[in-house]
């Protein structure tokens, strides 16, 4: 049984978080080959009646590779800047990709502030449905060159799960460079085995090895198990996948890739 793939046929509506690293090539630069990947498969599920929102990184990278200084500058305003600059690169490639569809695109940027402020939020929730029934694709980011720590969400994991809260999807996709959850680090460990179904994240953080300043560890797979227990908190399951692999959607819903599933208790 293909419980991913069938979890991907009966969701109607769908927030898909594509992480930096699984939009971004070995140069730090943007892969459009991948993107226009991933806009492809994206447009398949909307022709299967899917309705689709996208929480995108990429900004900072994006930034980089436009204007190709700065990068190594950890000045707080020259990252901003970078991400100022990088958003429009982003949305720009955004745009043209699923105009090639004829999909017209929408840019929200948000803060931690505009979640937790109902009169914010309800404003949001109200622009996300009216993009979403007219055909748009939503494109959701943080402002990063605005948002300081007192306001920052601090990642796309958590802003994916605060939007498929609010939205009240069906399902949460999160893209990134792993193909699942496993029980340690498979870019370290030769044995490592995926977990493709997780029913009790509690039971979950004792088994698995998240030591370690690596992206498997704190900084990387740790925002996904906490996205993963907030979504499941509403009732919505969320899907990892390796959206660096081409067309893993598509190989995920017919059963010949695999991925991991929060379902929650």
């Amino acid at each position: 049984m293909n419980i991913i793939g069938d979890l991907i046929k009966r969701s109607n509506k769908i927030v898909v978080k594509i992480g930096s690293h699984t939009l971004s090539d070995n140069n730090g630069k943007i892969n459009m080959e991948i993107m226009h990947n991933i806009v492809g498969q994206l447009y398949d599920l909307m022709q299967k009646g899917k309705r689709i929102i996208i929480v995108s990184s990429g900004a900072g990278i994006c930034g980089v590779a436009a204007i190709n200084k700065w990068h190594r500058k950890e000045d707080i305003n020259y990252k901003q800047a970078l991400c100022a600059i990088g958003q429009v690169e982003l949305m720009m490639a955004y745009k043209e990709l699923f105009a090639e569809y004829d999909i017209h695109v929408g840019q929200i940027l948000v803060s931690r502030d505009d979640f937790g402020d109902h009169s914010r939020n309800l404003h949001i929730r109200n622009t996300l449905f009216t993009l979403v029934d007219e055909g748009v694709v939503p494109i959701i980011n943080e402002n990063d060159s605005v948002s300081v720590d007192e306001i920052k969400i601090g990642d796309n994991d958590t802003l994916s799960a605060l939007t498929a809260n609010l939205w009240a999807a069906d399902l949460l996709i999160l893209m990134s460079d792993i193909d699942g959850i496993y029980d340690k680090n498979p870019k370290v460990n030769k044995d490592a085995q995926l977990i493709e179904e997780i029913y009790d994240i509690d039971k979950l953080m004792l088994r698995i090895d998240t030591t370690g300043k690596s992206d498997f560890g704190t900084g990387g797979i740790i925002t996904k198990i906490y996205a993963a227990r907030s979504v499941n908190e509403y009732g919505i399951p969320l899907v990892l996948v390796n959206g660096t692999k081409k067309d893993i959607l598509r190989k995920i819903v017919n059963g010949t890739e695999k991925g991991t599933v929060f379902f929650g208790k």
